[in-house]
């Protein structure tokens, strides 16, 4: 059975940093389309600093098209002041493709690691090497690009798995 592609922008939120990655999917083959990182300055005042992730993000949907959006939920960091901030980003992660109109999925890092490298707590270094390895032609990464990779990948998976599992509900 022939499966439409379709892409998918993976998103892992950070204030200083947002890592993105597109891959585009079809059945069980992925391909790597792009990646890279939105930046902040940290010079500026939050509001401005969330602005130009907004910014940042709305030209890379707009840019690659995706029809899909898949976000890192992130791990809750000991220091509240830090935490915050990171959730404001992550709502600007969260809100941008919405915005667009793209359905937007949400997973846990230990889970995206164990679907991208078979361990719930692989280092970021082993991630790297996995996506690498899964999507010839990603080249070397930021971990930011890297891990957004890695958050689309886990979004393929999942878009399979859940429609393997529809079909054999159906055929019963």
């Amino acid at each position: 059975m022939q499966h439409a592609a379709i892409r998918i922008i993976g998103i892992d939120p950070g204030l200083r940093t947002t890592g993105w990655g597109v891959i585009e999917t079809s059945g069980v083959r992925i391909a790597y389309v792009a990646s890279g990182a939105v930046r902040s300055s940290d010079k500026k005042p939050l509001a401005e600093r969330l602005c130009e992730l907004h910014v940042g993000l709305a030209a890379v949907i707009s840019a690659h098209g995706p029809l899909e959006a898949a976000v890192e939920e992130t791990f809750v960091n000991r220091d509240p002041q830090s935490a915050l901030k990171l959730g404001q980003a992550r709502g600007i992660a969260l809100a941008v493709p919405a915005l667009t109109g793209l359905k937007v999925a949400e997973y846990a890092a230990n889970l995206i690691k164990k679907t991208v490298s078979g361990s719930g707590h692989a280092e970021k270094a082993q991630i790297a090497l996995m996506v690498q390895a899964l999507l010839p032609g990603s080249g070397a990464q930021s971990s930011d690009a890297a891990d957004a990779l890695a958050v689309a990948i886990t979004h393929a998976r999942m878009r399979l798995w859940a429609r393997q599992l529809d079909a054999i509900a159906g055929s019963r």
